[in-house]
């Protein structure tokens, strides 16, 4: 059953991790991450076979790339011979950039993660706090794919059908799997089946993707990143400013936007276990709200 409107936003305030690790804490879920989560993740990869999650860097134009990255390359003499060099510039916001969101990137009326206020650490050149630096050293630790359109026997997400929390919980079981915390946690809804018969995800005013009643399966599971190719469904059918990316303010989860999850879920079916040791190391952009990621699961 659907949650309201009124029950997540009292999730998100009498469940949020706000002060759970010092009222200064910048790293939020990660911490869940410790040495012993990353050494237990090395030691569960079977086959050493890598996978990128990342998508393409978005240079070419579409109907989710408004904003195209700029790419240039220079050549120099040096000698008899030369170098090339480039230049790389893009908004990596939006639905084209496989990207890493820093708790700076959303708020809520109450403020953005652990309380503080945008106007006071908001700046042209950089945020004072949240910024991605916090997790500068990379993420670590265990994976868990759960394969949305798999268990349901479609092809992929639809509008009509967006994803629950509690489906995630049965998903779960259904694969045998158990989320621990500090896990990373995979949702693969079935973005390029999707673009392969429909119009180009997210093109639309509707999109669909992750309801928010989300929010309480990251909660109850202490997940320290979700990685996702659709996003939050439109509208989000509660109403909020925010859905599922309410997760940054309120719980200090990572949001691994718009990644390449097909390959990953492929290779998981094929060899029936759907958990690997997922890395990720954002560019440690002093007060960004966020990078442009290349996350790998390593099998």
């Amino acid at each position: 059953m659907a949650q309201t409107r009124e029950e997540i936003a009292t999730l998100l305030t009498t469940r949020n991790n706000w002060g759970r690790w010092g009222p200064d804490d910048q790293r939020g879920a990660v911490n869940l991450v410790t040495p012993g989560r990353t050494r237990a993740a090395a030691a569960g990869v079977a086959t050493g076979e890598v996978l990128s999650l990342s998508r393409p860097f978005p240079k070419d134009p579409g109907p989710t790339n408004p904003k195209p990255a700029s790419h240039f390359v220079m050549r120099e003499a040096r000698g008899a011979g030369g170098m090339a060099s480039d230049y790389l510039g893009l908004n990596f916001h939006g639905l084209a950039c496989t990207h890493i969101d820093a708790l700076n990137h959303a708020w809520s009326l109450e403020g953005m993660w652990n309380g503080r206020q945008p106007d006071d650490v908001l700046r042209p050149s950089g945020a004072l706090w949240g910024g991605i630096e916090a997790w500068g050293g990379g993420i670590v630790t265990r994976g868990v794919l759960l394969d949305v359109p798999r268990y349901r026997g479609v092809p992929y997400v639809t509008q009509d059908r967006p994803v629950h929390g509690e489906e995630l919980q049965e998903i779960c079981a259904a694969q045998g799997v158990e989320m621990q915390p500090g896990d990373a946690v995979a949702v693969y809804s079935g973005r390029e089946e999707h673009d392969r018969h429909e119009a180009p995800w997210g093109t639309g005013p509707a999109r669909p993707g992750l309801h928010a009643s989300c929010l309480g399966f990251l909660r109850d599971t202490d997940c320290a990143v979700l990685i996702w190719d659709m996003l939050d469904m439109a509208p989000n059918g509660v109403g909020m400013d925010w859905a599922v990316h309410a997760a940054l303010y309120a719980f200090g989860t990572a949001l691994v936007d718009n990644a390449l999850l097909e390959p990953l879920a492929n290779a998981c079916a094929e060899r029936h276990r759907y958990d690997f040791m997922f890395v990720v190391a954002p560019l440690p952009v002093a007060g960004g709200t966020g990078s442009p990621v290349n996350p790998l699961a390593v099998l």
